[in-house]
């Protein structure tokens, strides 16, 4: 079979790849997985405990590769991080932190962009911050820009240099009024953490507004942090001389949650995810009836299954939320191979996240990718001059391949496109995915699949 999808580059971790399944497919997904704490959030909160005088309790955090990344960063820069008496919770101490070099911080962070974020902490606390050149998945132009110019408006010196980003703040940081160009997650939630603590109020348009965001604007007010969250995606943040920690549950991964729910769609499946919520997820669950999804909510999750009629071709459009994630597509599209008709999705975030179907229509699937998008009838979100869009025609029976993980969501779906594929697929460098899905073998284990690892 021809080996496709995105080669390991060097400087590429070693969890990153080196690990392979070989998948059986053709076997339904049944059972109960557990999601805890969700990585977008758990990661921040983290970071957020470099703020506090006292130490902070973070409970429910997943055991996820992103999650060690942050936890080395912490230790780099002298925070005591240590197991908290409650399983899944952390206990995290920045009494002692201290300065780091390049060296360190990039041997730690390998190709997360969580760095970045640690700028605004690090300056209020140290009066400087280190920052190296940062990766992340290739799904399009992360660009950092939107955080540095939101740093130089707080006062800070930004020296970009071969090996990095030197940042210092002679003159400390001081509130600032500050309009995003897009509602991105990544440049709100630096905002909000270097806000907090500058001198005066900061007055921020154009912010994203995600739980996660709100449920890391909840740990910041629990610090004593000074919030307020406006119509209009307008969030207004007085800064305080000084902050305690926070003792904190996280938000469950609603983005592991649809993995699974979409897991279930594609393999004719039936999964109970417990600890789902359905006011996070309520766009997903109108997409995912609509496809012909059904699902049934309780207190302690919500159960995930094909309805009784064939699945449905949909058009989907990717937004910030209170959008459709641009994180749900990608497992949506294994399913959608399995509808009948001709399905459409918009990807309006980044401009490179449909690169992960050449791998499918290796497969089989009936799959194009239109690289300017397309105008499309009664379009709801604005297009972008950057989004693409994936025509999807089926149902059409997926066969097994060898291919290749290319990034964190993309490498849950091929494993997904492998279950539900008929004969045996080799899927490489499934280490991606254990960035951001807890457990995720036994997890495969539990609902019934049939795989090895055999590297």
């Amino acid at each position: 079979m021809t080996l496709i999808g995105e080669a390991k580059t060097p400087g590429t971790p070693a969890y990153a790849s080196g690990e392979v399944l070989e998948i059986r497919g053709g076997r339904q997904l049944r059972g109960q997985v557990d999601v805890r704490g969700a990585k977008n959030l758990a990661t921040k909160a983290m970071v957020a405990s470099l703020l506090g005088e006292t130490p902070s309790i973070l409970r429910d955090v997943p055991d996820i590769r992103d999650v060690e990344v942050v936890r080395s960063l912490l230790e780099v820069h002298g925070v005591h991080v240590s197991e908290g008496e409650e399983p899944g919770s952390l206990v995290l101490d920045p009494s002692d932190a201290k300065s780091a070099n390049f060296e360190e911080i990039d041997a730690h962070a390998g190709s997360s962009r969580i760095p970045i974020l640690f700028c605004g902490p690090l300056l209020h606390l140290l009066g400087q911050a280190f920052i190296p050149d940062l990766g992340g998945c290739r799904i399009g132009d992360r660009p950092i820009d939107f955080h540095l110019d939101a740093l130089r408006k707080f006062g800070a010196i930004v020296d970009k240099q071969p090996s990095g980003i030197r940042l210092s703040a002679p003159e400390g940081l001081h509130g600032a009024s500050i309009e995003l160009p897009y509602p991105s997650v990544g440049a709100t939630e630096q905002v909000l953490l270097t806000a907090v603590r500058a001198k005066g109020v900061t007055e921020l348009r154009n912010a994203a507004i995600e739980p996660e965001i709100m449920d890391l604007i909840g740990v910041l007010q629990k610090m004593g942090a000074i919030i307020s969250y406006e119509p209009n995606r307008v969030i207004f943040i007085e800064g305080v001389d000084e902050l305690r920690g926070y003792d904190h549950r996280s938000l469950f991964d609603r983005n592991e949650a649809a993995s699974w729910a979409c897991a279930a769609l594609a393999t004719d499946g039936d999964i109970f995810v417990k600890g789902a919520r359905q006011y996070e997820m309520l766009t997903f669950l109108n997409v995912y009836r609509k496809v012909g999804g059904d699902f049934d909510i309780t207190d302690d999750g919500i159960r995930f299954r094909r309805g009784k009629a064939p699945l449905k071709a949909i058009t989907v459009e990717t937004d910030v939320h209170p959008g459709f994630m641009t994180d749900w597509q990608q497992p949506l599209i294994v399913a959608l191979t399995q509808a009948h008709g001709e399905s459409v999705v918009h990807e309006t975030v980044y401009e490179n996240r449909l690169g992960f179907t050449r791998a499918l229509v290796q497969m089989g699937a009936d799959i194009v990718v239109h690289e300017k998008g397309l105008e499309g009838e009664n379009r709801r979100v604005p297009r972008r001059e950057l989004e693409q869009a994936a025509v999807i025609n089926g149902p059409t029976p997926l066969k097994g391949a060898d291919i290749v993980v290319p990034d964190l969501r993309g490498g849950f779906s091929y494993v997904v496109a492998a279950l539900a594929a008929e004969g045996t697929s080799r899927v490489s460098g499934v280490g991606i995915i254990r960035r951001g899905y807890e457990k995720f073998f036994e997890k495969l284990t539990a609902l019934g699949a049939d795989f090895d690892v055999v590297g």
